[in-house]
């Protein structure tokens, strides 16, 4: 077993010097050490055999080496499924300014709409001054949750106004949703989809995360909500799309897309693949992070629970589970083994399991046919809290096993 520490990040490679479009803020981004990433995965990978991000999250990986492999981009969250086909998207023969007129006379006509029949249910923030006006007006749009509406596409103004969004915000939320469906045969469907997201994450009171909105209990909190209360998400929307259309070019290589179970996607990997595997770290589960996205790509106006109005469905990964881990752990390595490929699994060293136990069990599976080596780079790990603890410093471990022929 080889052992080495790698402490710069200055790696260069060929297809980072295009800028990727980052859509969503996500927990333990990859982004800070792409290249250090992706320069492993360049020197293992074996020539014309498929990459497989096996736990994609926010895309990062896909979208760094959309252009330069054959590609599988795996998440059991269909929101990460829709970041991925929006990275493996042509968008070259759209012109902006033509999609952007026809979305927004769409979009206004539902807001229209809406406005004209249930107008009392808005508010103007840049108006509130004091906390009680404030607190009044929140509950009111929280208790929105309990009407009736009779116009479609309605989800996320009656279950998350006065929550992560205004009424205001949700409304268009809805809207653009309700748009993006008249899309949904071309390809630009998906980056409508994206562009959405990135506008809700930037625009929640919360920290871009949706684990728990903030009540804003004081004068202080209030006039921090009401900065992002105001923040208009059409106009969030619009800016990300036009990047999106205008970065996203043709690519030459075979893209794949799924929402598989790990196991099952291991099991339908060509031989001799080179699997990338960033499985979760940390005991919390990143479905209580990114539930609003998983509603917004299902829209399925799901049963919600508790405070942060979750899904009744969300996914638990084994890997948060310590009582489960080692063993996924095991599944993971044997999965990868069946069809003879290279894997490069990402794991800090403040994990939910010991990084020497992964270790352990990774030489103890990888025999034989492998050589096994271990990488470490430092890492600021994201925890998107908003004022304190906004980064973690953490050894990021890189654990490959690679075919000796």
């Amino acid at each position: 077993m080889k052992h080495n520490k790698n402490t710069d990040l200055q790696i260069v490679v060929s297809d980072l010097s295009v800028k990727i479009p980052s859509i969503i803020k996500y927990m333990g981004s990859k982004k800070p050490i792409l290249n250090f990433i992706v320069s492993n995965i360049e020197e293992i990978h074996l020539d014309g055999k498929p990459v497989c991000d096996l736990f994609s999250g926010s895309c990062s990986i896909s979208a760094a080496l959309r252009k330069k492999y054959d590609f599988i981009s795996n998440d059991i969250q269909a929101y990460s499924g829709i970041l991925g086909q929006t990275y493996f998207s042509d968008l070259s023969n759209y012109k902006f300014e033509n999609i952007e007129k026809d979305i927004n006379k769409k979009v206004m006509a539902h807001i229209d709409l809406f406005k004209k029949k249930y107008e009392q249910y808005f508010y103007d923030y840049g108006i509130v001054k004091d906390l009680v006006t404030y607190q009044k007006i929140e509950l009111a749009q929280r208790d929105l949750i309990k009407e009736n509406f009779d116009i479609d596409y309605h989800l996320f103004l009656k279950h998350y106004s006065g929550t992560y969004w205004s009424s205001e915000q949700c409304l268009y939320i809805d809207a653009i949703r309700k748009t993006a469906e008249e899309y949904k045969d071309e390809k630009i469907y998906y980056a409508i989809l994206s562009s959405l997201m990135f506008a809700m994450s930037y625009s929640t009171q919360s920290t871009g995360h949706f684990a728990q909105y903030r009540d804003g209990n004081s004068l202080d909190a209030m006039k921090n909500i009401i900065i992002y209360r105001l923040k208009n998400v059409y106009e969030l929307f619009f800016k990300k799309l036009q990047e999106l259309v205008g970065s996203l070019d043709n690519h030459l290589k075979s893209i794949t897309t799924s929402t598989l179970p790990f196991e099952e996607c291991l099991k339908s990997l060509p031989q001799r693949s080179t699997v990338y595997a960033d499985p979760p770290y940390a005991s919390v589960h990143y479905s209580r992070f990114y539930h609003v996205l998983e509603t917004l790509v299902k829209y399925d106006y799901p049963k919600l629970e508790f405070k942060g109005r979750y899904r009744g469905d969300r996914h638990q990964s084994p890997f948060s589970q310590k009582s489960k881990a080692i063993y996924a752990f095991k599944v993971l390595f044997e999965g990868i083994i069946a069809t003879r490929s290279q894997m490069l699994l990402s794991y800090s060293g403040s994990g939910v399991v010991p990084i020497d136990k992964i270790i352990s069990l990774a030489e103890q599976c990888f025999i034989n046919d492998y050589i096994v080596e271990i990488k470490e780079v430092d890492h600021k790990h994201s925890t998107m809290g908003r004022f304190e603890d906004q980064n973690r410093d953490v050894i990021e471990f890189l654990i490959i096993a690679k075919l000796k022929y």
